[in-house]
């Protein structure tokens, strides 16, 4: 199976050739994993945020919170909203949406603030703050909750959920585990995305991207916030026919690679929440 990476002025290039065929102009069918901002720990020693929200179309994957593979969706001619959500600040803050057209995956809930402070809702709940409180709740078919802080020995923040478990608190030495991420291979490899934040005092990060104590979710994975750091960005990426045209408007960094008659689009970042990208 070829794969064939192109930069974004190759990209450009390949456009105005495929402009000298016949347009089709679809509909195209898209299969897409997007993957929503992580949502902000709660602050020093305090719950971890949970993994934004996973939805994934590959056939044989999975998407978060134990749901299956949703179906492709159908494109036709016309420009649709793109948007890459960015992770939530430490303190109380959920990470943002993630669209692609009408898929949109939840940023994750944020990790407890305070002692017995509750995480948030979110793609996946963030952890409870210390002593005894709740993790947040994770949405359905996006991903896990987060776990409660538990009275111990040092009373210890619950960690955020991840898109593929639950995150856990033992209620020992060190604070809750984020829950891990979900594995996809729609770029032609696969990685491990979507993992909870630790909570404090200095809780192990899911993996797949969450984050520890001071460390932030991973960029691009959608992590949770360690107990004291941001959680990590999210991504877009979708795979679609060689044969469309495919251009997207100036707020977004992307790359393309072609595997096997699909191009495969990853888009790692979007200036603001009007982007879009135009198929014909």
């Amino acid at each position: 199976m070829a794969v064939t990476s192109m930069s974004r002025t190759t990209l450009t290039s390949l456009g105005k050739r495929n402009k000298m065929s016949p347009a089709t102009g679809g509909p195209f069918s898209a299969t897409y994993l997007v993957i929503a901002g992580g949502g902000g720990g709660g602050g020093s020693n305090q719950g971890g945020g949970g993994a934004g929200g996973y939805r994934c179309s590959v056939s044989g994957e999975s998407s978060g919170g134990g749901g299956s593979a949703e179906s492709p969706i159908a494109v036709s001619a016309g420009s649709y909203t793109i948007t890459v959500g960015a992770g939530g600040a430490t303190g109380g803050n959920n990470g943002n949406n993630s669209v692609f057209s009408a898929v949109t995956s939840l940023g994750g809930g944020y990790g407890g603030v305070s002692n017995n402070a509750s995480g948030a809702s979110g793609g996946s709940g963030g952890g409870g703050g210390r002593f005894s409180s709740s993790g947040g709740a994770g949405t359905a078919g996006q991903g896990y909750n987060g776990s409660g802080g538990i009275v111990g020995p040092v009373d210890p923040a619950g960690g955020g959920g991840g898109a593929g478990s639950a995150g856990t608190n033992s209620g020992g030495s060190s604070g809750g585990t984020g829950g891990n991420g979900v594995s996809s291979s729609i770029t032609g490899s696969a990685v491990t995305r979507g993992g909870g934040g630790g909570g404090g005092p200095s809780g192990a990060g899911g993996t797949g991207g969450g984050g520890s104590n001071t460390t932030p979710g991973t960029v691009n994975t959608g992590g949770g916030g360690g107990d004291s750091s941001a959680g990590g960005s999210g991504l877009v990426v979708f795979s679609i026919s060689k044969d469309a045209i495919v251009q997207f408007s100036a707020g977004v960094t992307s790359s393309v690679t072609r595997i096997g008659d699909q191009d495969v689009y990853t888009v790692t970042a979007t200036s603001t929440t009007s982007e879009t990208v135009t198929i014909s």
